[in-house]
């Protein structure tokens, strides 16, 4: 049975996917659509309330985001951010906007100016910090609309419409600076459009499980297994509901962290009895790297020999007709943006390309989650958390963290390396606080002294990083006696290394990997 669902039209923000995440956590399951779906399609999904996000541009441009004002009729509950409350003003008789003297980006102190559901509990009347990001401003609220609140810049911060159930608000309530964001947006969840919160991480295994039971029927099933959560999520799941009708192919690439390929493998096979074909293909892949420096080439490389490889053990098993992979709702959210899919930065991603090569149907049971929630379906799957948590690993593997050429010498001293890095981050707790961390071994030696003797050895780099979700990140600030507990171990343990750096680069402007 479907939940109540919130659908939130995306207008460009980068904080889209945040309010979506926010609905969720609240119980209550939401999905993003671009607001260039049609009145027909919207109405198709039932909503129960409409969230508009924010966006970069103006609504008085010329190609704003197109947008049909008749949902502000169809007397839903509804949560206008930022764009949406300047889109709300600008389609709605009476109101009116206008470009801001100044312009507020970052924190401002908000003063509510009137009793609404909305602010319902917020201890004080002024002073609330909150979270705003806007050129526009709206000046004249529309007809039956009154003005809830300001801050030191703008007159009108928040509109409502009790009787209609439409609130706006300039700020931006799903931001972790905007005080009392999660009671706003509780508020309107539950008070306001009176939702029930049924999106449970159970639930949502339960009804995954009934549904690829039905949809595969007696036919075969194949997935490529990487070791990461998202594939081994994906793979428990179907054998959970189909057992033997699923077949796992794990390709190793010669390009795994240290042991992990047999670990991931002994762990599958005994506690899932999983039907799995462990591929040796390290050779092949080097041989095909070697000589090669430049990124790109690398991941198209890597790319091209794992389907050539992976078709080809698929090609053995009799009666497949389903290919199973672990796309998530980002990836599905940047496909159907209304700005167009995004630019290829990297070519390489997991499996992409299997399906238009291989012609079978796909399967995506982990398609409508984040990468938080797939964590929690790994839970109730019974992982090990050794896999649940396990940072964040690129398809090429290790050789996009080795600058320059790839070879077995340099991977076993990257390998090491990594090692080390995991084994302090682990034994200090910093594993679970940060997003990921790893070691990179660059294209350069230095000069070292060891015992009496000089060295002229390589210099691997430490890259730990902060996140919510990869799409920005910042450098975690360890604590020195971690890195100076890494640094000395690397040094006098790894063979090859004698000088160890920090990467303190965030993203944007840097990415999280090197390559």
């Amino acid at each position: 049975m479907r939940p109540d669902t919130v659908v939130i039209l995306d207008f460009g923000s980068q904080y889209t996917q945040l309010i979506a995440r926010r609905v969720r956590e609240a119980g209550v399951y939401s999905e993003i659509h671009p607001c260039t779906i049609t009145p027909e399609a919207l109405r198709a999904l039932d909503p129960k309330a409409v969230i508009l996000s924010g966006g970069p541009s103006s609504v008085t441009d010329a190609d704003a985001p197109p947008f049909f004002p008749e949902v502000f009729n169809w007397g839903l509950p509804m949560l206008c951010i930022c764009y949406g409350m300047q889109l709300l003003a600008h389609t709605q008789p009476g109101g009116a906007i206008s470009a801001s003297t100044d312009r507020e980006y970052g924190r401002a102190e908000l003063s509510i100016l009137a009793d609404i559901p909305l602010f319902a509990g917020l201890p004080d009347k002024s002073g609330h910090i909150v979270w705003m990001s806007h050129g526009d401003k709206v000046v004249s609220p529309p007809d039956g609309f009154v003005v809830a609140a300001r801050t030191k810049n703008v007159d009108i911060a928040a509109l409502a419409d009790v009787k209609r159930r439409i609130y706006a608000l300039q700020f931006h309530p799903e931001v972790a600076h905007t005080e009392d964001g999660e009671r706003l947006l509780h508020n309107f969840l539950f008070t306001i459009a009176g939702l029930t919160p049924g999106w449970t991480m159970a639930g949502f295994v339960e009804s995954q499980l009934a549904a690829l039971r039905e949809k595969v029927g007696d036919d075969q099933v194949v997935c490529a297994l990487s070791g990461g959560v998202d594939s081994t999520v994906v793979a428990v799941m179907l054998h959970k509901a189909i057992g033997k009708k699923l077949h796992c192919i794990f390709v190793d690439n010669g390009l795994l962290r240290l042991g992990e390929g047999e670990e991931v493998v002994a762990y599958l096979r005994k506690n899932f009895d999983l039907n799995l074909n462990y591929v040796q293909a390290s050779k092949l892949f080097l041989d095909r790297l070697a000589g090669v420096t430049d990124p790109e080439q690398k991941r198209k490389i890597i790319g091209t020999t794992f389907i050539e490889v992976f078709e080809a053990e698929a090609a053995k098993l009799p009666g497949v007709k389903y290919l199973a992979q672990g796309t998530l709702y980002p990836d599905v959210i940047e496909s159907v943006s209304f700005k167009g899919p995004s630019a290829v930065i990297k070519s390489h991603h997991n499996v992409g390309g299997l399906p238009e090569v291989m012609k079978l149907a796909l399967i995506e049971p982990l398609r409508e989650l984040f990468k938080d929630e797939v964590r929690k379906v790994a839970l109730e799957l019974g992982l090990p958390d050794a896999i649940i948590w396990r940072h964040p690993f690129p398809g090429p593997g290790l050789a996009i963290r080795i600058i320059g050429e790839v070879t077995e010498e340099r991977l076993e001293i990257l390998r090491r390396t990594d090692k080390i890095v995991q084994a302090e981050l682990l034994a200090s707790g910093w594993y679970r606080k940060v997003w990921q961390g790893f070691a990179v071994l660059l294209p350069l030696k230095t000069v070292g002294v060891m015992g009496d003797g000089r060295t002229y050895e390589n210099v691997a780099a430490i890259r730990v990083v902060d996140s919510l979700d990869a799409m920005t990140a910042d450098w975690s600030r360890l604590p020195s006696e971690i890195l100076a507990t890494m640094s000395n171990r690397i040094i006098n343990e790894v063979k090859g290394v004698n000088r160890v750096v920090f990467d303190v680069s965030s993203k944007p402007p840097s990415t999280i990997e090197w390559e």
